[in-house]
C-alpha cells in the first residue's frame, strides 16, 4: 500500500492509534508473528515423528546393506544408541528410542 494511502487508512479506521510511536507497531508485529498457530503446533509434532521414521529407515538400510538379519536392530543397535545418548550426551534415551521403530514387523 502506498504510504499516503496507509496514513489515510490509519487516520480514518484507527484514529486512536495515530499518535502511537513506531516502536508500538513493531512490538505489535512481533507479537503477531510469534503467536501460536495450528500449523506451527502440528509441524513440530510431525517433525519429531518424521525424524524417528527417517532414522528407522536409514538404520534399516544400513542393516540391509550389511546383509545381517533385521533383528540386529532391536538386539544391538537400539541398545548401542541408548548407551551413546546416556553416556555422551547425558540425555534420557527412553523418549528418543521410542520414536525409532526397528521391530522386525515394522522394518519388514
Amino acid at each position: 500500500m502506498k504510504p499516503s494511502k496507509l496514513q489515510d487508512h490509519l487516520r480514518r479506521c484507527h484514529p486512536d492509534k495515530t499518535e502511537k510511536d513506531l516502536k508500538y507497531f513493531q512490538t505489535l508485529k512481533d507479537k503477531f508473528q510469534k503467536r501460536s498457530t495450528l500449523d506451527r503446533m502440528f509441524a513440530s509434532t510431525s517433525q519429531r515423528n518424521d525424524d524417528g521414521l527417517r532414522a528407522s529407515y536409514n538404520i534399516s538400510l544400513l542393516i540391509a546393506k550389511s546383509g545381517k538379519p533385521h533383528t540386529i536392530g532391536e538386539k544391538l543397535i537400539l541398545p548401542a544408541i541408548e548407551e551413546v545418548l546416556k553416556t555422551v550426551l547425558h540425555k534420557p534415551a527412553s523418549d528418543i528410542i521410542k520414536r525409532i521403530p526397528l521391530s522386525y514387523n515394522t522394518v519388514e
